[in-house]
C-alpha cells in the first residue's frame, strides 16, 4: 500500500469529499458525518502513545513497522498518524461542518483564528508561538490540542493529512525547520486566500 493509498483510508476521507463538503450518503445529514462513538474513540488517544488505546486500532491506516512491532514499539509515522487522528476526533466533535479541509495548513488556519472577531490577536500569537517553538512531538501534541480546541470554537477547518506529515517531520531538526518556515509564511507573510491550493505531498 502506498502513502497515498493509506492516506485515502483515513476516517476524514470516508466522510469528507475533496471539496471539503460531506460525502453524499443518504438524505439524512446526520448519516453523512462520522458517528459520535468513532470520534469519542479517537479522542481517547489524546495524550496517549500510539498503540495503547485499543479503540483506535480500527482507524489506523499507516503501514505497521514489523521491526518496531517485534520490540513492542511503533514507528514515527504511526505515532504521527495517532496524534492527527486524536486531534481530529477533538476538532470534529459536535460539529455540523467538516473540520478536515485539504490545503488548510496550520499556519493558514491559525491566521483565520487570529482574524476572527471572537479572538485576541495577541493571545493567538502567543499560543501559535508556543506550538511553533516546541522541540518534541510530545510538547507539540500538548500545544496543538489547545489550538485545535480554539479552531473548533470558530468552526475553522484544518488539513489533517498535512498535519500528520508535519508531526512526522517534527522528529528531525532539519525537517522541523521546513515545517516552521511554512507555518510562519502562512501565518505572517502570504496574502489571504479563501481557497488555498492543496499542498504537494
Amino acid at each position: 500500500m502506498t502513502e497515498e493509498d493509506h492516506t485515502k483510508l483515513r476516517i476524514w476521507h470516508r466522510y469528507i469529499a475533496a471539496d471539503g463538503t460531506w460525502r453524499r450518503k443518504t438524505g439524512n445529514a446526520a448519516d453523512k458525518r462520522p458517528p459520535g462513538e468513532d470520534l469519542a474513540a479517537l479522542r481517547k488517544g489524546l495524550g496517549q502513545p500510539a498503540g495503547t488505546v485499543l479503540e483506535m486500532f480500527p482507524f489506523y491506516t499507516c503501514p505497521v513497522d514489523d521491526f518496531a512491532a517485534r520490540r513492542g514499539e511503533v514507528s514515527a509515522g504511526q505515532e504521527a498518524e495517532h496524534m492527527a487522528l486524536a486531534l481530529y476526533g477533538l476538532h470534529q466533535q459536535s460539529q455540523d461542518r467538516p473540520m478536515h479541509r485539504n490545503g488548510f495548513g496550520l499556519g493558514h488556519s491559525m491566521l483565520e483564528l487570529r482574524r476572527h472577531d471572537r479572538t485576541s490577536e495577541t493571545a493567538v500569537d502567543v499560543r501559535f508561538q508556543q506550538a511553533f517553538s516546541a522541540t518534541s512531538t510530545q510538547a507539540l501534541q500538548f500545544r496543538l490540542r489547545s489550538l485545535v480546541t480554539q479552531l473548533r470554537d470558530i468552526k475553522q477547518p484544518l488539513d489533517y493529512d498535512r498535519l500528520a506529515c508535519d508531526i512526522l517531520a517534527w522528529n528531525r531538526s532539519d525537517s522541523r525547520s521546513r515545517v516552521r518556515r511554512r507555518w510562519g509564511l502562512d501565518y505572517y507573510a502570504r496574502p489571504h486566500k479563501t481557497a488555498p491550493e492543496q499542498p504537494v505531498r
